[in-house]
């Protein structure tokens, strides 16, 4: 079952329930049973314009991570070479 956002009617009290899909839940506050779902917008709506700035962050994110393994490999051949040397 989906946790949906309610508000009743009669109180204008705003409440989460876990119900069926095409269920309607009672007010906890006042018990009216005629409580309305809300819709509610998540952080997770994608648009183009979102997509392309997490992408490019995680582009961002991978290369500064590549030039740190870069790094570090290229730190390990100079000692390696030093100590067989």
């Amino acid at each position: 079952m989906p946790l949906y956002d309610f508000q009743c009617p009669a109180c204008k009290h705003r409440f989460e329930e876990l119900v069926k899909v095409d269920a309607s839940a009672r007010c906890p506050k006042c018990g009216a049973a005629d409580a309305k779902r809300v819709e509610t917008f998540s952080a997770a709506i994608s648009t183009e314009g979102s997509r392309a700035r997490a992408l490019s962050g995680a582009r961002a994110k991978a290369k500064a991570v590549k030039r740190e393994k870069d790094e570090a490999h290229r730190a390990y051949l100079r000692h390696h070479m030093e100590d067989h040397h």
